[in-house]
C-alpha cells in the first residue's frame, strides 16, 4: 500500500479545512432569515417596556456580534489545525534523516534551529490572530482618582469659556451665550458677581495677571475690560462624589440644565465696562492679556487679530494673514508672543519681543479647523483641531510636531497644566481626556448618569494653586464643573 508523504497529508487536510469552513459560512448565511423570524417571535412573546423596534435593533446588533465572534472562533480553529499539520510535517521530515546523522553536532544543531524558528513563527502568527479577541476584553485600569468637587449652575445658555483668576481672591470666571459673564466661589459654587455689559454672546474670559480686572470677548464685535471686587463666602463641606477616571457609563441626554428650575441667580451685577476695545468687523471669538497686562490681543471672525493698549483702547497692530475666521488666541505667560488659530487649518505665531518689528510664523499640520493653540512652559505649543488630533510643537522646529494625539472626536479649547505638563482635552462627544506632553493617555474624567457633562464640552482650565479643585470644564449643558485630579496617582500610573 502506498504511503502518503507529509506534503500530501497537509494538502488533503487543508482542503478538508477549507471545505468545512465554507460549509459553516454557508450554514450561517442560510440561517440568518430563520434567526430573524425567531427573533420576531421572541419579541412578540416577551414582556418588556422597551419599544419593539428598539428591541429588534438590539437583537440585530447582538446577532452581528455573535457572527463576528463565530468567524473569529472558526479562524482560530483553523490556525490550531495548521499548527498540528505543520508539527506532523516536521516529524515526517525529521524521520528522513539517519538517526546516527541526527545525533551528530552540526546536523542536530541545524535541525534544532530550524524547528525553533518555525515554532516561534507559528506562535507569533497565532498570538497576532487571537489578540483581536483578547484586546476586545482588556479593561483599562487606573489608580488615579478624579473627584467631582462642585457644579456651578446659573447661566441660561451654553458656557463657551472659563478661566481662573491669577490674583487673590481666587475665583472662577465663566463666559456664556446668554450675554453674561459670571464670577464664582470655587469652594461653595455660589455666584459672586455677574457682568452684563455685552450685547451679544460672551465668547471668552481672561483675568489680568496682577489686578482685579477681567477681559471678555463678545459676539457684539467688541472686547470689554471691567473691574470687579468680590468677597468670598465661608466654605461649605464638600460631599464625596468621587469616581474612577476610567468609568465608562453612558447617560441620557437632557435638553435643559438642572439649574433652570431654581430660577435666576441673585448676585451683584456690573453693567458698564471700564474700557471697550472695538475695531473688528465681525464676532470677537477670543481675547487675552499680553505679559505685563498693559496690552491685550483679540481674535475675530473677520480673519484678523488686533493688539490694543488697554488704558487708552488704542489699536496698536492689526494682525492679518489668516484665510478664514479665527477661532482662538493665546499669549505666552512670560514673553511677548501670541498664537492665533483659524478655520484655515493653520495657527500662527506672532512675535512682539522687538518693539520695532513683529514677525510671524505659520504652523501647518492639521487637516481641519484648528480650534485652539496654547503655550506651555518652555518653547512648546499645543494645538487641537476638528480633525480629531492634538499636536505638540517645538517653536524652534516648526516643520513637524514632536508628538501627535489621535482621538475619536473633535477637540475644543484645550488647556495645559503648567506645573505638571498635563493636557486636558474637551471633546464634542462630552468626554474630557488627560494626556501627557509625549501623547500618552493618562485618564478620562467620569461621565455617568449622576455626574459629568450632558452635552458637548467646550473648554477646560487648570487651577494650579487650588489643591481641592484643580481642573474645571464647561459646556453646552449650561454648567461648569470643578474636578480634583489626584496628580501624584496620575503620574504614578503613567
Amino acid at each position: 500500500m502506498p504511503v502518503e508523504s507529509g506534503s500530501s497529508i497537509a494538502a488533503r487536510q487543508a482542503k478538508q479545512k477549507r471545505k468545512s469552513h465554507s460549509l459553516s459560512i454557508g450554514r450561517t448565511n442560510s440561517t440568518e432569515q430563520e434567526r430573524a423570524g425567531m427573533q420576531r417571535d421572541m419579541l412578540e412573546g416577551q414582556d418588556s417596556k422597551l419599544p419593539i423596534n428598539v428591541r429588534s435593533n438590539l437583537l440585530d446588533l447582538f446577532g452581528q456580534i455573535e457572527r463576528e465572534f463565530e468567524n473569529l472562533y472558526i479562524e482560530n480553529l483553523e490556525l490550531r489545525r495548521e499548527i498540528d499539520t505543520l508539527n506532523e510535517r516536521l516529524a515526517v521530515e525529521g524521520q528522513a534523516f539517519d538517526g546516527s546523522d541526527l545525533g551528530k553536532g552540526p546536523l542536530k544543531a541545524k535541525a534544532s534551529h530550524s524547528t525553533s524558528q518555525l515554532s516561534q513563527k507559528l506562535k507569533t502568527t497565532y498570538k497576532a490572530s487571537t489578540s483581536k479577541i483578547v484586546s476586545s476584553f482588556k479593561a483599562t485600569t487606573s489608580r488615579a482618582v478624579c473627584q467631582l468637587v462642585k457644579e456651578y449652575v446659573g447661566h441660561r445658555d451654553g458656557i463657551w469659556d472659563l478661566s481662573v483668576t491669577r490674583t487673590q481672591p481666587v475665583v472662577l470666571g465663566t463666559a456664556s451665550a446668554d450675554h453674561s459673564a459670571m464670577l464664582w466661589s470655587i469652594e461653595t459654587g455660589k455666584c459672586l458677581l455677574k457682568y452684563v455689559g455685552h450685547a451679544g454672546s460672551v465668547n471668552s474670559i481672561r483675568f489680568h495677571p496682577t489686578e482685579q480686572m477681567a477681559l471678555t470677548a463678545s459676539g457684539d464685535q467688541t472686547a470689554h475690560v471691567w473691574r470687579y471686587m468680590v468677597q468670598l463666602p465661608a466654605p461649605q463641606p464638600v460631599a464625596d462624589v468621587s469616581a474612577n477616571c476610567d468609568e465608562d457609563v453612558d447617560f441620557s441626554d437632557k435638553d435643559e440644565a438642572d439649574g433652570d428650575a431654581d430660577g435666576p441667580i441673585e448676585c451683584p451685577t456690573i453693567r458698564l465696562p471700564s474700557s471697550t476695545l472695538k475695531s473688528h468687523q465681525g464676532v470677537v471669538i477670543a481675547a487675552d492679556w499680553l505679559v505685563g497686562g498693559k496690552q491685550a490681543v483679540t481674535a475675530s471672525w473677520d480673519r484678523t487679530a488686533n493688539l490694543y493698549e488697554v488704558e487708552t483702547s488704542e489699536l496698536v497692530h492689526s494682525l492679518t494673514g489668516h484665510d478664514q475666521e479665527l477661532t482662538h488666541c493665546c499669549t505666552h505667560p512670560t514673553q511677548r508672543l501670541v498664537v492665533t488659530s483659524s478655520r484655515d487649518t493653520t495657527f500662527r505665531l506672532w512675535d512682539f519681543r522687538d518693539p520695532s518689528i513683529h514677525s510671524v510664523n505659520v504652523f501647518q499640520g492639521h487637516t481641519d479647523t484648528v480650534t485652539s493653540a496654547v503655550f506651555t512652559v518652555g518653547d512648546n505649543v499645543v494645538s487641537g483641531s476638528d480633525d480629531r488630533t492634538v499636536k505638540v510643537w517645538d517653536l524652534k522646529n516648526m516643520r513637524s510636531p514632536i508628538a501627535t494625539i489621535r482621538t475619536d472626536s473633535a477637540i475644543n479649547r484645550i488647556s495645559v497644566s503648567v506645573n505638571h505638563r498635563i493636557i486636558a482635552l474637551p471633546h464634542d462627544n462630552r468626554q474630557v481626556r488627560l494626556f501627557d506632553m509625549s501623547g500618552v493617555r493618562l485618564a478620562r474624567l467620569p461621565r455617568s448618569n449622576r455626574q459629568g457633562h450632558r452635552r458637548m464640552v467646550c473648554c477646560s482650565a487648570w487651577c494650579e494653586d487650588n489643591a481641592s479643585c484643580n481642573l474645571f470644564s464647561c459646556g453646552f449643558d449650561r454648567q461648569a464643573i470643578g474636578w480634583n485630579i489626584n496628580i501624584p496617582a496620575l503620574l504614578q500610573e503613567k
